[in-house]
């Protein structure tokens, strides 16, 4: 890569981490390109020669968070082939990137593709990406077949969101560590379900052969 290449990138990033910075902080709506290239310290015509609006700067937002954060999911899980380890894992990392004071993070908590119009299918697809490695995750748990595994997902993921406004890295927890604790309240709860499920089947098929 040539010197320019380099500065180029190297400026780009500057761009998205200051834009995920203030979108976080003060919203998207309430963010405007001056605001952004004032605090990088660069021109607001700067800004425009790397994205054309303020939304395709917030879709790259989106797509950074994306890739980190499913970079993240993937390291978690790689070093276990058992679905509740990996679970447990896959919890404590994603709790671990919102609370991190990860700016992505907040903007794609923060900002739903519905609040905006222009990128709001591509943004939907980079939310759905992601929860698809959580599907495809639980969809490996041994559940009883009673349990509704979507809105299983839909429980994991919007109780670890709400993590952000709670946590405190001052009471001694680590995130993964409060992951590991949520994760084993979950999975008692479904073990102690399918445990009960097990001796009502087997109950069942004893009376049938009486």
């Amino acid at each position: 890569m040539n010197s320019f290449a380099q500065r180029s990138n190297n400026r780009n990033d500057i761009i998205l981490d200051v834009a995920a910075e203030q979108f976080s902080n003060n919203g998207f709506h309430e963010t405007s390109i001056r605001d952004i290239a004032k605090a990088v310290g660069m021109l607001p015509g700067s800004i425009y020669y790397h994205y054309s609006s303020k939304d395709d700067l917030l879709l790259a937002v989106y797509e950074k968070g994306v890739s980190d954060i499913v970079e993240k999911f993937l390291d978690s899980v790689s070093s276990s082939t058992d679905p509740w380890e990996k679970l447990s894992a896959a919890i404590g990392a994603h709790i671990g990137a919102i609370t991190r004071n990860n700016p992505y993070m907040k903007v794609i908590n923060r900002v739903l593709p519905e609040q905006v119009g222009k990128h709001k299918a591509a943004l939907c697809n980079l939310r759905e990406t992601y929860e698809k490695y959580f599907r495809d995750l639980i969809e490996e748990l041994p559940l009883d077949k009673s349990i509704d595994k979507n809105l299983l997902r839909l429980i994991i993921l919007g109780s670890a969101n709400h993590s952000q406004f709670w946590f405190n890295d001052k009471k001694g927890l680590t995130p993964e560590e409060i992951g590991k604790r949520f994760s084993d309240i979950i999975i008692g709860s479904i073990c102690k379900k399918n445990e009960n499920s097990f001796k009502r089947e087997s109950l069942e098929i004893k009376g049938s052969l009486l």
